[in-house]
């Protein structure tokens, strides 16, 4: 994830759902790390063995998890490798269980032992962490969002399932400018001992949990869209340490009829501008405030022109944080 996407479950409810998050929540802006255990293995890529992919029948794709063994369930590389070397004991030719999407599969593959040790012919991942910008908490359920997007692992350019995941503490060490045609990034270091909460799902409005820590601090009340005016706005981040700091933008465009590029911006801020040469990755959950009012999150920058960047509206964030409430 350290190489994030420039910018990143559905939910089934009844028709009388209605909506129920607060009307005022506590306003993010703190940098966090973020850490993600995935549902099994993730491939994200082949080398050739011998000479030939070792990729089955069905054959394994990017962006597969690999969740089982000869029928025994795996969480980890490690899971993954003692299951093979059990299985090799016996016979090289090793059944996976695949989950695709919502679909499983099975597929059996027969290794090469290469200098005495078999070869599976796939790169894999078991977990992912990077950083982004929490966005909001609502203090009434305690229920956080962060980033607006989703979180893409690079390789395989899948979305990353959640078995388990954190938040927690991280600390700005340095930025990493961007120029025309590159997005820069915040370098940071991780405390993964500071936990803040837990990681429930991970959506294309960004990755929602509950916020383990006690909450406090002023709230500030939500902007609906139709809140939001063209001009003078502001966004919080932290682009040193664990100090979160505001900036000036100008917003210049409103568009309903786009998932998560709902407001159109540029950085008028000349500090922010000296520091990070525009919108920098790591900035991605950026809380957006106009009249005193929480009306989006920063998700994506405009590579070509970096001081302009795109945000969400915090109603479909909160929306989809609703969700999680209402599964629970």
């Amino acid at each position: 994830m350290k190489k994030w996407m420039i910018l990143f479950l559905s939910f089934f409810l009844f028709p009388s759902l209605t909506f129920a998050y607060s009307n005022e929540v506590i306003l993010g802006g703190e940098n966090i790390g973020i850490h993600i255990d995935t549902p099994g293995v993730l491939v994200v890529g082949f080398y050739k063995v011998n000479g030939k992919y070792l990729r089955g029948y069905p054959e394994i794709t990017l962006g597969d998890y690999i969740v089982e063994v000869e029928g025994q369930p795996i969480y980890s590389i490690d899971d993954l490798t003692l299951k093979i070397e059990k299985q090799m004991e016996i016979n090289p030719t090793v059944v996976f269980t695949l989950k695709r999407n919502n679909d499983i599969y099975k597929t059996a593959i027969t290794l090469e032992k290469i200098d005495g040790i078999y070869k599976t012919g796939l790169y894999v991942k078991d977990g992912i962490t990077g950083l982004g910008t929490l966005s909001y908490i609502d203090p009434q359920t305690k229920i956080y969002g962060a980033l607006g997007h989703e979180i893409i692992e690079s390789k395989s350019n899948s979305l990353v399932e959640v078995r388990t995941g954190i938040i927690f503490e991280s600390s700005v060490t340095s930025i990493r400018k961007s120029t025309n045609g590159f997005a820069g990034e915040k370098n940071a270091r991780f405390n993964f001992e500071h936990v803040y909460g837990t990681i429930e799902e991970n959506t294309n409005h960004g990755i929602y949990g509950i916020y383990e820590q006690e909450v406090s601090g002023n709230t500030i009340p939500v902007g609906t869209k139709d809140d939001i005016q063209l001009g003078e706005a502001a966004i919080y981040t932290v682009l040193n340490g664990s100090v979160k700091e505001k900036y000036a933008i100008q917003i210049t465009k409103i568009q309903e009829n786009n998932d998560v590029k709902n407001i159109t911006f540029e950085i008028t801020d000349e500090n922010l501008i000296q520091k990070t040469g525009g919108v920098i990755q790591g900035m991605s959950g950026s809380p957006i405030v106009q009249n005193n009012r929480l009306i989006g999150a920063v998700t994506h920058v405009v590579v070509d022109h970096p001081y302009m960047g795109y945000g969400i509206f915090i109603t479909t964030m909160l929306e989809t944080g609703d969700k999680l409430k209402a599964e629970s």
